[in-house]
């Protein structure tokens, strides 16, 4: 793993380069911090070069502001990296809040996506007039306004299905919990009027995993890709199974990436060579030889 910080726009963002091969850029949601991925992009990295960093104003990144989050900053942030760090072009995913930035990316700066995978985006705003849970960000910031971020942080985990099942390690919570008060103070806004945009050219797959059905953050997805006519997939597990199972989400990220890279038959070049040093032959098993 190499790690870095990188100019953009008044902020040093802090970023993890593993592997190589096609570049996968993975954002992350609430928190912003690419120690949620760091499991997955391990498990990734024999096949992609995976990038990883913290967001603006977020852990090890700086750029803090009490001005309210501006999603096109946040897009033009990972627009630099990819054409920085990726050579300019990348297959992104984001998953919840990084979901909502790679749907803005997608829309303010195509040129730079080979694709868009977005699991979870909390688009509450597509759901029909009425529904309960387009009140759910208005409701987090009132709570945040009455109690701070302890009183909003333990509402917003008990919303989410599956926290609190499993250990996270010691660093990320800790920076995480230093990144409350911004997350509720300042990006909250920016998540809460988020509206998708329309179609992209280039692949596009929204997603949900399968133990959200339901939920405020899982049920916008397929309502969006009904919206914009883009494929929807099934994912394992919780909102953040990639920090829980990281092995059972790579595998899953793994063949949808690899998919949408290599359309009609294209087959990436890793598989073209026949006989690798080590590999059997035909149906010899290496253990038998």
């Amino acid at each position: 793993m190499r790690s870095d910080m990188f100019e953009a726009d008044g902020a040093r963002l802090y970023h993890e380069v593993r592997g190589s091969g096609p570049a996968l850029l993975m954002i992350s949601g609430a928190g912003g911090d690419a120690g949620y991925y760091s499991g997955v992009a391990e498990e990734l990295a024999d096949a992609f070069t995976v990038i990883t960093y913290d967001r603006r104003g977020n852990s090890r990144s700086t750029g803090r502001s009490a001005e309210p989050m501006d999603l096109a900053q946040q897009a033009d942030d990972a627009r630099r990296l990819i054409e920085s760090v990726a050579r300019g072009h990348a297959l992104v995913f984001g998953n919840s809040g990084g979901a909502i930035i790679g749907l803005t990316l997608a829309a303010l700066h195509p040129q730079v996506l080979t694709g868009l995978i977005a699991h979870e985006p909390p688009a509450v705003n597509v759901l029909a007039d009425g529904d309960p849970d387009r009140g759910f960000f208005g409701d987090m910031a009132a709570l945040y306004a009455e109690g701070g971020a302890p009183a909003a942080g333990r509402r917003f985990a008990e919303t989410t299905r599956g926290e609190g099942t499993y250990p996270w390690p010691d660093d990320l919570w800790k920076r995480f919990l230093g990144n409350q008060d911004h997350l509720f103070g300042t990006e909250w806004p920016g998540f809460a009027g988020f509206r998708p945009d329309g179609a992209a050219p280039f692949p596009v797959v929204l997603g949900a995993g399968s133990f959200d059905r339901g939920t405020y953050y899982a049920r916008p997805s397929a309502e969006i890709a009904r919206r914009i006519g883009v494929p929807w997939a099934e994912f394992p597990g919780i909102h953040m199974e990639f920090l829980r199972r990281p092995e059972v989400f790579a595998a899953a990220l793994r063949a949808l990436a690899t998919q949408m890279l290599s359309p009609e038959g294209r087959v990436p070049a890793a598989w073209l060579d026949e006989h690798p040093p080590g590999a059997g032959h035909g149906d010899e098993h290496p253990q038998e030889r």
